[in-house]
């Protein structure tokens, strides 16, 4: 009957009968899947399953499970005497069916990064989880285009206060999932591949690109480097080129990092990425999977070297600009120690200690800076959403305490 209508109609986009890969008489297979998962995976697991949610095929809905909002969010609707530990009161705020807790993401966080000691702990690992996560699942199928044609992140928001699935948090407050997306969906990007360990260039413009300059380094959780490798390279239009495998220098620690870099003919920055990995990888126990929703996993990566890492020291400008009741603010980060300053946070908030600026649009955050680096990122948003108050810059992370410049 619908086919009908929209035939009658001229309707002019292509029809998909499901957004399963349930098939029909009428139309045959649906040419896509929604296998999931929706609960927590590892970062590795998008790369590497080869029979659900992992880069292949269309997958219609699915996600890497929960998403903790930051604290200022999570205190308008947890009460104060709930707050921690995680009780019942959390999962009221989860979902249904077999979603009704965070336990297997929390168990991940403390398995990968080492249990949560506090609230604010818990925020800081869960912002790495989400980050690393979701940047993890579209950077997957962007490497494998076109074996992969395309994914859906189950959801870009909740209808009411949520720990789960959205990209943005019912006050419109983005986190570390958001940010994570933001990245792997640059339009030019460079990624790391957990499958192989090698380094890749995905192009999603029609423009082929010339003489493009990789780089990768490795650091200790010190931030000192250990390997580096470089090469140039013809990206095509469209397209997803390996550039090479990463180095695996002897004496490097437990917990490590990885900086990307690709630059154009004229050396201008055209992607940057920073990973912190593991010499003891996620396994996952394929063989125990009872459904497409989770996959458990058999060991976990070792990332608790993260907790270890000295104070950050930074320096901070900003910059505001106005244009009617269009407004900008330019931060600038520079790290002036010697260690990562790792999850840099700047938020705006409408006033001193009042809540977030949204909406706000971010070029970037939760960013990484090694020692001398310099980092700007711009703000955008209108002066409707400061509320009549003054907008206020305060910078955090993951080693670093909450800072107004």
């Amino acid at each position: 009957m619908y086919l009908g209508i929209e035939k009658e109609l001229e309707w002019p986009n292509p029809i998909v009968s499901s957004a399963s890969a349930q098939k029909t008489t009428v139309t045959g297979e649906s040419g896509v899947k929604m296998t999931g998962p929706y609960e927590y995976v590892p970062p590795d697991y998008w790369i590497e399953d080869t029979e659900a949610g992992g880069a292949y095929g269309y997958n219609t809905e699915t996600s890497p499970g929960p998403a903790i909002p930051p604290r200022e969010s999570i205190e308008k609707f947890i009460p104060k005497d709930h707050l921690w530990p995680m009780d019942d009161v959390w999962n009221f705020h989860a979902g249904g069916e077999r979603f009704t807790n965070v336990n297997i993401f929390t168990d991940g966080l403390t398995r990968r990064y080492g249990e949560a000691a506090s609230l604010d702990d818990y925020e800081r690992k869960a912002q790495a989880m989400t980050y690393d996560g979701e940047r993890a699942m579209f950077e997957a199928y962007g490497r494998n285009k076109y074996t992969a044609t395309g994914v859906i992140q189950w959801m870009l928001n909740n209808a009411w206060p949520s720990l789960i699935w959205h990209l943005y948090d019912y006050y419109l407050v983005p986190a570390g999932g958001y940010f994570g997306t933001k990245k792997a969906c640059e339009p030019v990007h460079m990624q790391y591949s957990y499958d192989d360990n090698s380094v890749n260039v995905v192009n999603s413009t029609y423009e082929a690109l010339k003489g493009m300059k990789v780089s990768a380094k490795v650091y200790n959780i010190d931030a000192k480097e250990k390997a580096s490798r470089n090469a140039t390279l013809d990206i095509a239009e469209d397209s997803s080129t390996k550039a090479f495998d990463v180095p695996t220098p002897e004496g490097l620690s437990t917990t490590y990092f990885l900086k990307l870099q690709l630059h154009d003919e004229a050396g201008k920055l055209v992607s940057d990425n920073f990973y912190w990995l593991s010499t003891k990888p996620d396994t996952l126990d394929w063989a125990k999977r009872a459904d497409t929703d989770y996959t458990p996993q058999k060991d976990f990566a070792d990332l608790t070297a993260l907790s270890s890492l000295p104070k950050a020291k930074v320096k901070i400008t900003k910059l505001f600009h106005a244009s009617g009741p269009n407004l900008w603010m330019i931060v600038t980060v520079l790290n002036h120690g010697d260690s990562v300053a790792f999850m840099v946070h700047p938020r705006l908030t409408r006033g001193k200690d009042g809540e977030d600026v949204v909406p706000v649009f971010w070029s970037d955050n939760y960013f990484s800076l090694l020692p001398g680096e310099r980092k700007s990122v711009t703000a955008r948003f209108d002066s409707s959403s400061l509320a009549g108050a003054t907008p206020e810059l305060v910078v955090d992370g993951w080693n670093l305490e909450p800072v107004w410049p």
